[in-house]
């Protein structure tokens, strides 16, 4: 099922998820509905705070945005009570969106490489190291289950000239691509 996707100014964007256990009501549910969610918008990475859940849980498809040829490079992953461990590496620019701010891009730095200890699906512990892109998708939507969103990490020029911007979404004041739910008023 496509869930709406929450707009920035929701507060369960910037709150800290909460970690889940097995049991936690309809979760394989849950990710399908992610999984199915993020591609519908286009998305590489969603996290449940993003669809009004303030858990620590995200997916992440990073094949598409991979050179071509070198999809298989991508990540395919559900990342469950993610804790990063190491960020190394030299910072790199790059142009980040999100699915929960719409039509704003902006260059945000973050190190090359990151080592993520995680659960999958199955509650299975992984640590892994990712590099490049890889990197980039997994710290983006691990700042989700921490309460950040993107748009706090661009330079302050850019800050204020996305500012008119942040407020339409907030309202709602945007052509929509795929279903969002705003704060209103």
């Amino acid at each position: 099922m496509i869930l709406p996707i929450y707009a920035y100014g929701q507060p369960v964007l910037k709150k800290v998820a909460q970690p889940i256990t097995p049991d936690y009501p309809d979760l394989a549910q849950l990710i399908s509905d992610m999984w199915e969610t993020m591609e519908e918008a286009n998305g590489v990475g969603l996290a449940a705070p993003q669809v009004g859940r303030s858990i620590r849980l995200f997916v992440i498809d990073s094949r598409p945005m991979q050179e071509e040829g070198k999809e298989e490079e991508g990540i395919h992953q559900v990342f469950i009570n993610a804790e990063i461990l190491e960020e190394a590496g030299d910072d790199w620019s790059y142009g980040e969106g999100c699915l929960s701010i719409p039509d704003i891009t902006g260059d945000v730095d973050r190190p090359e490489e990151v080592t993520i200890r995680f659960q999958d699906e199955n509650f299975d512990t992984h640590t892994r190291t990712f590099n490049g892109m890889n990197a980039r998708v997994v710290q983006h939507e691990y700042d989700h289950i921490e309460g950040i969103l993107f748009t706090e990490m661009l330079k302050p020029l850019k800050k204020r000239l996305v500012k008119r911007k942040l407020e339409k979404i907030r309202k709602g004041d945007i052509d929509l691509k795929y279903r969002m739910k705003f704060v209103r008023g």
